[in-house]
Order: structure tokens, then C-alpha cells, then sequence
């Protein structure tokens, strides 16, 4: 076998490249809600966005630690989530300004809302099942 196909083999069926796929992939779908949430039912196109966006965090940490459990990456996208969430509570100027452009606003958010931590919660269980059921068959 040939050196570079050798290495794209490796590559590819890295577990790693597996999750990177799934946050690009996680992304699109949640640029898809919110470009197409016209045509998707209402309560489909209200709580899409953050739970997509609390799998792509999932499917991120994954990708970071790639050698951890999924429990690793479960806690550490609950305390992500959740501290993001938090944290819109807080409404000095200098992160409001931050909030006000697009990347800051699709990060930090933009206000506190309790329903947010339950779509993140189904977000990063829904996520946690897709690794799980079907992920490994990737890698």
C-alpha cells in the first residue's frame, strides 16, 4: 500500500477525525435550523439551535479528548453548557459588546433562560447516544 493512502487510511479511521466530522457536521445542521427553521414546526425550529449547538459541544469535547470516556466528555459538556448559560446573568458592557456580534452571540448567548438548560440536556444526551450507538462503527 502506498504511503499516503497508508497515512489517509490512519487518518481517516482515527476516532478523532470521526468527531471532528460530527462538530462539522452538528454545525450545518444548526445553521440548517435556524436558515430553514420557517419550514420546520414550530416547536422543532424553537429549540433546535441549542440543542444542536449543546451536541456540538459534546461531539467538541470528544474531539479534544478523544482518549477519555463519554462520561468525561457528558460532565464536561453539562459544565460547559451550563456555565455558558449562567453566565448571560452577568450584563457588564464589555460582554455585552461580545454578545453583539454574531460569533459572540452564538457562543455566550445572549439571556439567562431556563428552558436553554433543558434543551442542552437533551442536546448532550441525544449526542451521547449517537457516539455511542452509532459513531462506533466509524472507528
Amino acid at each position: 500500500m502506498h504511503k499516503k493512502q497508508m497515512f489517509m487510511n490512519r487518518f481517516t479511521h482515527h476516532p478523532r477525525f470521526t468527531y471532528l466530522i460530527a462538530v462539522v457536521i452538528t454545525i450545518l445542521l444548526g445553521l440548517a435550523s435556524r436558515k430553514y427553521s420557517q419550514m420546520l414546526p414550530l416547536f422543532i425550529a424553537e429549540n433546535a439551535g441549542d440543542t444542536i449547538w449543546a451536541g456540538m459541544v459534546y461531539f467538541g469535547f470528544r474531539f479534544l479528548f478523544v482518549g477519555r470516556s463519554r462520561l468525561t466528555a457528558i460532565i464536561l459538556s453539562f459544565l460547559f453548557s451550563y456555565t455558558i448559560e449562567f453566565s448571560q446573568l452577568y450584563q457588564a458592557v464589555w460582554v455585552n459588546q461580545i454578545r453583539g456580534t454574531v460569533l459572540g452571540s452564538l457562543i455566550l448567548g445572549k439571556g439567562f433562560l431556563v428552558v436553554d438548560l433543558f434543551r442542552y440536556t437533551v442536546g448532550i444526551i441525544t449526542a451521547a447516544l449517537v457516539d455511542r450507538v452509532c459513531l462506533n462503527c466509524f472507528m
